[in-house]
């Protein structure tokens, strides 16, 4: 227990030096400190992917097309938070209020049209967000759409209404469109380096990326000439997020426990705040999924932020 409170006490004076108001800074002490790892680090289950991949996702594990499975393995396997859109919390989180917190999506897509144009409109408030409890908001950004000086706008109200209500602000922030594709792609360095810098520019207060891969042709100079191994590139992606927190993304599902236990002590090594992992967490059986976030917690447990 003493070496429990000497640990939280490091990470409590870490978090204090944060410029943060007195809203945002008790939801996000919520966040990292009160739900999930517990220890700064962060572990959250996301649930946008029925609106932004359609119910295809859900085929190889048809009981998770129920939002009650998702809830129940966020609260059964101690998450940091859910995140999901307007419409599932509002139907399927009064069961669960106060049990695990919630990141409410306020704009999403799907992704029948081209993503040439990508742009994400918005279908709920930062008011909605207070409305149900929500101890953080998230917002899609596609960095680089030919659309995204709409999309910058837009990003500008939300920002102000999250000061205004003291509402953490996270932003998945995707690049997306043509010009990113003529550049390397949006997984390459430069384009996952780029959308983390956006993040941090753009006042966003944790960020969600994807692991930049080794792709460098048709990338621009001098991330052309970058011959980086894979921990020196995510390393150099939270570099470049500066003080805004880094979450990874777990993408399509593994069947291999092991190799999903590697990915997350990868990004943590890397020095990620934590991971956003759904479908490699959701697609599995209850107790299989319980069973790996456990291990999971273990993992985390080693890197208190």
């Amino acid at each position: 227990m003493i070496q429990s409170t000497q640990a939280l006490s490091k990470t409590s004076e870490r978090f204090s030096k944060l410029a943060l108001s007195h809203g945002k800074r008790t939801r996000l002490w919520r966040l990292l400190y009160g739900h999930g790892p517990r220890n700064g680090s962060l572990l959250v289950l996301p649930l946008d992917q029925g609106l932004e991949h359609g119910p295809t996702d859900f085929f190889p594990n048809p009981p998770a097309v129920d939002p009650d499975y998702q809830f129940r393995l966020a609260v059964e396997g101690n998450f940091s938070a859910i995140a999901l859109g307007v419409g599932l919390a509002e139907k399927y989180m009064g069961e669960y209020c106060g049990r695990i917190p919630l990141i409410l999506k306020l704009n999403g897509k799907t992704n029948i049209p081209s993503d040439a144009e990508a742009t994400s409109p918005l279908f709920a408030s930062v008011e909605d967000a207070v409305r149900l409890g929500a101890d953080a908001v998230g917002y899609t950004m596609y960095v680089g759409s030919p659309r995204q000086a709409e999309e910058i706008r837009q990003f500008e109200r939300v920002r102000q209404d999250c000061e205004r209500y003291g509402m953490p602000l996270v932003m998945w922030s995707y690049p997306r469109g043509e010009a990113v594709e003529a550049k390397g792609g949006k997984n390459s360095l430069f384009a996952q380096d780029y959308a983390a810098r956006v993040a941090l520019e753009m006042g966003a207060d944790i960020v969600k990326l994807h692991e930049p891969n080794d792709h460098r042709a048709n990338a621009p100079a001098p991330y052309d000439q970058l011959q980086e191994d894979a921990a020196a590139r995510s390393a150099r992606v939270v570099r470049s997020a500066g003080r805004t927190m880094v979450l990874f993304s777990g993408g399509e599902k593994n069947d291999d426990d092991a190799a999903v236990l590697r990915k997350v002590e990868f990004y943590m090594a890397s020095g990620a705040q934590g991971v956003m992992f759904g479908r490699n967490m959701w697609l599995r059986p209850l107790d299989q999924a319980v069973a790996l976030v456990n291990e999971v917690h273990k993992i985390m447990a080693k890197y208190p932020r």
